[in-house]
């Protein structure tokens, strides 16, 4: 009995025995093999930073080379081409050739687009354009990066306060996208200053100036000398990317800069085929920042630039608006470069032929008040005017008779009939209402506050205060 007793023992310790055994001969391989991936990835990682260090020391050996030479710090095409593999590039690109095709990645990577202007909106429009294939940019802008710059520029860093602006876009081109040919020139575009040499080539030209007078004369260059030219209007003062929106200079609406340079466009014989990005976004309650009382001193305002009619004064803006235009820009020249144009911008607002007919209604009704001819009626208001009454001023054509609904035959009407007709002194009113408005003022009852009562005389003076502010802002 205690043999058998002693065997079973000796059988469970061999068991045990043998169990730990084969444990620990798995726990050896285990760790062996988590040692032997370890050292694997070790050597992976450091592969790759052998080859990023190689990368950009022969970035920064060309960069070297040409300083030296004192020449173009744009590398000729067969340079670029013997610089950066192809497949690299391809690599590089492979999301845009699943989107676009081979073909129409060969028409983009064939593209020259010259950026006018390399500020928040340039900046970002060069910087896609290159990430986007576009392998042939020239930058042209005078200005240089200050520290208030940096709330909006793609690519100045707070070292680069004091460089030229176009200097610090090529320089995160070449580091993006080496393949890219840059031109950056220091210089403002002026047509009869060699203007016409910088765009010569050009697929497109990206308009991305603040200044207006400049602004119109590339603009009526490239309209009359058939080069295909993308504007952007004005970012400053907005805030709802919403109401960012590309479409002709034509249909514009609301934005004051764009207002201006539609009209001044027109009065050289331009009045469409111009695309442009812009915002319906009215201007807010910012204002332009002040000038100190002792800079009034020194003379007239607008003899305190350093160029001429170039802004005095710092204009407000969000350093993400700007990144949305310029955004809008790349995309859209891109898909034209590509041969799939965006052929039909969708508008945030299309009431045009209500605006149209607003405005003739308006000029029909003016006649009949002051007894005149109907075709000899000119207003004081366009249709940009109009525009602004019905969206902004009565929030998308609401009465101002409460309870302020919108209308099946809405009109214009003057709120005071006293008074002329002006912005402030024009509200929006069911046809019917109108009519009573017109019918009691015949009637005698010169006082429209007795018409409506205080709540409605309130709701106008509101309006009359926002019209006040927007004036203010654009002038």
């Amino acid at each position: 009995m205690a043999t058998m007793e002693s065997q079973r023992w000796r059988l469970v310790i061999t068991a045990v025995s043998a169990s730990l055994a084969t444990f620990g001969v798995v726990t050896a391989y285990q760790t062996m093999s988590r040692r032997q991936k370890r050292r694997e990835l070790d050597l992976d990682a450091a592969r790759s930073l052998a080859k990023s260090e190689a990368l950009l020391q022969s970035v920064q050996l060309e960069d070297q080379i040409e300083k030296w030479k004192g020449g173009s710090s744009s590398l000729p095409s067969s340079q670029v081409s013997n610089g950066y593999d192809e497949g690299l590039i391809r690599e590089q690109l492979a999301r845009n050739y699943a989107f676009f095709g081979e073909e129409a990645m060969s028409r983009v990577r064939g593209g020259h687009v010259v950026v006018v202007g390399c500020g928040g909106v340039g900046s970002y429009a060069a910087l896609m354009l290159a990430r986007s294939g576009v392998s042939k940019i020239r930058l042209i802008d005078f200005d240089y990066v200050t520290l208030s710059s940096l709330n909006r520029h793609a690519t100045a860093l707070l070292s680069d306060v004091g460089t030229p602006k176009v200097t610090c876009v090529e320089r995160t081109i070449r580091q993006v996208a080496k393949w890219v040919q840059v031109d950056a020139r220091i210089e403002i575009w002026r047509k009869d200053e060699g203007g016409e040499q910088l765009l010569e080539g050009a697929d497109w030209v990206v308009d991305a100036i603040d200044n207006i007078a400049t602004k119109v004369e590339l603009l009526k260059y490239c309209h009359d000398n058939k080069i295909k030219v993308f504007a952007a209007m004005g970012a400053g003062a907005k805030s709802d990317p919403t109401r960012v929106q590309i479409s002709d200079i034509s249909y514009t609406v609301y934005d004051p800069l764009a207002r201006s340079v539609r009209r001044r466009l027109r009065s050289l014989g331009v009045t469409t085929g111009i695309p442009v990005v812009y915002s319906t976004e009215t201007p807010s309650d910012v204002k332009l920042l002040p000038l100190p009382e002792d800079e009034f001193k020194k003379g007239k305002v607008n003899e305190l630039s350093a160029l001429d009619d170039f802004r005095v004064r710092i204009l407000p803006v969000i350093g993400p608006l700007p990144s949305i235009f310029g955004l809008n820009i790349a995309t859209y020249i891109v898909c034209e470069l590509a041969g799939k144009p965006i052929v039909n911008p969708l508008p945030i607002k299309n009431r045009y032929k209500t605006y149209d007919r607003l405005l003739r209604d308006l000029t029909a009704n003016e006649a009949k008040l002051s007894g005149n001819d109907h075709y000899q009626t000119k207003l004081p208001l366009d249709e940009d005017d109009v525009a602004f009454i019905y969206e902004d001023l009565h929030r998308g054509g609401r009465s101002i008779i409460p309870p302020h609904s919108v209308m099946t035959r809405s009109t214009l009407t003057r709120w005071d009939l006293n008074e002329p007709l002006s912005l402030s002194n024009c509200v929006v009113m069911e046809l019917k209402d109108a009519e009573m408005h017109w019918k009691k003022f015949k009637e005698g009852v010169k006082d429209p506050t007795v018409v409506w009562g205080d709540g409605v005389a309130r709701a106008v003076e509101k309006r009359k205060e926002e019209v006040r502010e927007w004036q203010e802002w654009v002038m």
